[in-house]
């Protein structure tokens, strides 16, 4: 971890100065405060603020109204000359912008010197997707894998396949996964609730694949590895505790090399999902629903995933393509 990724209180990184630091911790409550931030994004803006005004400190900016357009400018350049990737340039340039626009608006700051930051253009890219024929080998090979386990290992393999056929059967993101609850899953119903992005709750169906599996994981598997203090987590590790998205990343990198597909990552499966519901006939709006997206403009990434697979197979296969 360098300077520029360290969280403020390091002690191996020289304090702020007061005033710097006075609006750092401003910021910071600013940001407890508001609803519907993920702890992930609070902690990348409390990193990035801080690496922000640390370069300031260092360049001579020791009070907040010498932060101006100059510094940011600068401070972005020095991260781009270090080759970081424009997606996290764009991502620092986003906190300060939020920093700055707080500043302003409680008087900390005459004018908001972003307010004329340009932001680097990040190239647009396609989610990692599977064929329908890919996903359902690696699916088949979690069932197998769990028909097939010793008693020794069949709870871990029904543990796999569950979290497998949940997250490419509802499309749900893979930390929404590790939070479900028990009672938060109904497989005679086959609905599972989660609790999404901005603190938002909706309830996503599943088909009868994913429910076999959840319904062997909570019969047999769950009871073998659940001990006094585990509490209600549906998906539970070998030594009680709820299952953590590391684990369940390490299940499907298995499964996959396992069934012989493209190795992918969780979040593959839920961007295969959205793109074969698409691919089936599904209207945008309902699985915008489905994926919990605030913006329809973020579902229709799988509209050009699946013409870009119509492109490629145009070009293979038509003598006049």
């Amino acid at each position: 971890m360098d300077a520029e990724t360290r969280t403020p209180t390091d002690p191996e990184l020289p304090p702020l100065p007061d005033a710097l630091a006075r609006a750092l911790d401003g910021f910071l409550a600013h940001l407890d405060h508001q609803r519907g931030l993920s702890a992930h994004t609070r902690r990348a803006y409390r990193a990035d603020v801080a690496a922000l005004l640390r370069y300031a400190a260092r360049h001579g900016a020791d009070e907040l109204q010498r932060v101006d357009l100059g510094v940011l400018r600068s401070w972005l350049a020095a991260q781009s000359d270090r080759g970081l990737a424009r997606s996290t340039l764009a991502r620092r340039g986003a906190a300060a912008r939020a920093f700055l626009r707080w500043a302003h608006r409680t008087g900390l700051l005459a004018t908001d010197p972003s307010a004329r930051l340009a932001s680097p253009k990040v190239p647009r890219t396609l989610p990692t997707v599977l064929t329908p024929e890919a996903a359902g080998r690696l699916l088949d090979v979690a069932r197998d894998d769990a028909a097939a386990a010793d008693p020794d290992d069949r709870p871990a393999a029904l543990r796999a396949w569950a979290a497998a056929e949940l997250l490419y059967g509802s499309g749900i993101r893979v930390g929404e996964l590790v939070a479900v609850d028990v009672d938060d899953v109904d497989p005679s119903e086959r609905l599972v609730r989660v609790l999404g992005k901005g603190g938002k709750e909706r309830v996503v169906p599943f088909g009868v694949p994913a429910a076999r599996a959840v319904t062997a994981w909570l019969e047999e598997g769950r009871p073998a590895v659940a001990r006094a203090a585990t509490g209600p987590a549906l998906l539970v590790g070998d030594r009680g505790g709820r299952w953590g998205q590391r684990q369940v990343r390490e299940a499907v990198h298995r499964l996959a090399a396992r069934a012989g597909v493209d190795d992918v990552a969780p979040h593959a499966l839920r961007h295969s999902a959205a793109t074969h519901l698409l691919a089936g006939g599904s209207d945008l709006r309902s699985v915008q629903e489905v994926l919990g997206h605030a913006d329809l403009a973020t579902t229709q990434r799988y509209t050009h995933v699946d013409a870009e697979r119509l492109r490629r197979v145009y070009a293979q296969a038509f003598p006049r393509a």
